[in-house]
């Protein structure tokens, strides 16, 4: 069983440090990495943590310790990375839409390059032949994930090559004499039917074949964790033995026996993490109950954004009686966290946490309305660490000029 933090743990941590507050599980995000070498123990297996999740150095610097390797999609996560203590060979980049100076930058500190259209593939080429190879994110024109936003792998989608233009790819790489070491896809994340991986690794073991220097295969991610009671996640097991199979086919069918890579992010970070929030008033209409909290979309936007469920507890007043709420935040827009939702009587003064806190939480938040951003809270072996201190109204004008 996964260790989980306490409602005390989160109440002694929101008096110390304030609300809202994040709070990050180390043995947790320790618990999901093991969970992942476990699983793929089978087969030759690496892992990069797509820290576009949660950025903070400290994580990274845990996530080296565990002995993972990075996934960045900007040259400052790269950057970032690289001040955490990863050697280049440990990071791969795969930016989107970028200028090209900053896949050259990419290249100019080592790391893995994963290129994803054809014209920044073509001037790689030219540029630089095969002094320096090149992992390929190819669309497989496959519909998966929890939400339209987060689907990544179909046919409008803005990434990767298109998997038909297969032909085109082959012409650059002869062309330009390309060195590729990699191909890639990655189909969307939360998705909880294992053949949905299966469907993207057939199509990548044929698509191997094209390229006679290949040294991996990555498959990305996207692996589902649960958000409420009785929700799927996705079965890493029966995944790493059918991949294993997979990979052990093909050895024995072409002699090549290429790595896997992975890139989890949400599935090691997500549970870990616990937004606590203070309940400032409760409100009562004609037509519902709202408690009105200290948050709002520019802590925590992905209720809003993605629709996304997070399960909301009273930590203050657990056994209280239940009542039917709608939480919203404290910022001027239409920020509501949860419509008529059920929870343990809550009165003013209350925390309620919020779970499921630990991916794209504090990593997409703002300070709309001139709010302050929350503080970051590690809590390993026992004790807490405070990782990011809260905003100070200084910050706010921390790179503004004034001019009038």
């Amino acid at each position: 069983m996964s260790q989980v933090l306490t409602r005390v743990q989160l109440i002694e941590a929101a008096n110390e440090f304030g609300t809202p507050l994040y709070v990050y599980h180390a043995e947790r995000i320790a618990d999901q990495f093991n969970e992942l070498k476990t699983a793929f123990s089978g087969c030759k297996t690496k892992f990069f943590y797509a820290c576009k999740a949660l950025t903070n150095i400290n994580i990274l610097k845990l996530m080296k310790q565990l002995g993972a390797n990075l996934d960045c999609v900007s040259i400052n996560e790269v950057n970032l990375g690289l001040k955490a203590g990863f050697e280049p060979k440990e990071i791969l980049f795969t930016p989107n839409c970028v200028d090209f100076e900053e896949i050259e930058a990419g290249k100019s500190l080592g790391v893995n390059i994963n290129i994803d259209n054809i014209s920044m593939l073509e001037r790689f080429g030219n540029k630089f032949g095969n002094a320096y190879p090149v992992c390929i994110r190819l669309n497989p024109h496959i519909m998966a994930g929890g939400n339209f936003k987060i689907s990544t792998g179909h046919v409008d989608s803005k990434f990767g090559i298109s998997i038909h233009q297969i032909r085109h790819i082959e012409r650059v790489v002869k062309t330009t004499n390309l060195h590729v070491n990699g191909i890639h896809i990655h189909s969307g994340s939360e998705i909880k039917d294992v053949n949905v991986f299966i469907e993207g690794l057939e199509m990548m073991l044929e698509t191997a074949m094209h390229f006679p220097d290949i040294e991996f295969i990555d498959l990305g991610s996207g692996f589902k964790v649960p958000y409420y009671d009785d929700d799927v996640r996705t079965d890493v097991y029966a995944l790493g033995q059918k991949v294993c199979e997979a990979f052990a086919a093909f050895k024995e069918e072409t002699g090549k026996s290429p790595e896997i890579w992975f890139e989890p992010g949400k599935f090691l970070v997500s549970e870990a993490g616990y937004f606590v929030v203070k309940a400032n008033v409760i409100k009562q209409t004609p037509a519902t109950v709202f408690v009105g909290v200290n948050s709002g979309f520019n802590h925590l936007i992905r209720p809003m954004f993605y629709e996304a469920f997070h399960r909301i507890e009273n930590i203050s007043n657990p056994g209280g009686p239940e009542r039917i709420y709608t939480v919203v935040g404290n910022i001027c827009e239409t920020d509501t966290f949860a419509w008529d939702r059920k929870i343990n009587e809550v009165r003013e003064g209350d925390y309620l946490a919020f779970y499921n806190a630990g991916a794209y939480g504090f990593e997409m938040s703002s300070n709309f309305n001139s709010r302050l951003k929350p503080a970051e809270v590690l809590l390993k072996e026992s004790k807490p660490y405070l990782i990011r201190k809260r905003d100070e109204f200084e910050d706010l004008l921390k790179n503004q000029i004034e001019v009038l």
